[in-house]
């Protein structure tokens, strides 16, 4: 059974700095038109970075779309053309003030795939050195370590609710549980 949607036209709608939004005329693999609703993203990255005391660090910030703050591990945006695997080591050290020896290319994560081109790169990252943040500008947010037990206890109580560090906590867990990171 085909599935693929075809794009009959982009319609773009805003063009802002982060994002841009489009309401696309498309056809269903039927054949009848629809309209798809689209965020671009420019993608971003996600380091979850363990010490050799088995945990993790964790950024606290204010997140204005949910009025709270919350657990998130480090993470960014990419810049345009800009390596994600260089990105996330940026990030890292800019949020968490750490660089690392190793690094794992943990996957993608598609956060919102029905309306949102975005995709999150993930890396784990281990045998840290600790140097000093360099948030920007318009950044605040402070550094937490937890333990990654305690971490993924967190997940599962919902006192962690980012999408991308769930799932990057839980498959870290799962690795050193296997003896393999």
């Amino acid at each position: 059974m085909n599935l693929d949607e075809k794009t009959v036209r982009k319609n773009y709608i805003y063009n802002g700095r982060i994002i841009n939004v489009r309401r696309d005329d498309a056809l269903l693999p039927d054949g009848n038109p629809c309209i798809r609703e689209v965020v671009e993203h420019p993608g971003g990255v996600c380091i979850g970075a363990i010490t050799d005391n088995d945990e993790l660090l964790f950024v606290r910030q204010f997140r204005y779309p949910y009025m709270e703050v919350i657990y998130e591990l480090p993470a960014g945006k990419l810049e345009k053309g800009e390596d994600p695997f260089e990105s996330g080591k940026r990030e890292l050290e800019e949020e968490a003030g750490c660089v690392a020896d190793e690094y794992r290319d943990m996957g993608k994560f598609y956060p919102t795939p029905g309306y949102c081109g975005e995709i999150i790169h993930l890396y784990a990252a281990k045998k840290l050195t600790f140097t000093q943040q360099n948030l920007d500008i318009d950044e605040f947010l402070s550094v937490e370590k937890i333990p990654l037990d305690k971490a993924v206890e967190m997940v599962l109580n919902n006192e962690i609710r980012d999408g991308k560090t769930q799932a990057l906590v839980l498959k870290i867990k799962m690795l050193r549980d296997k003896g393999q990171w």
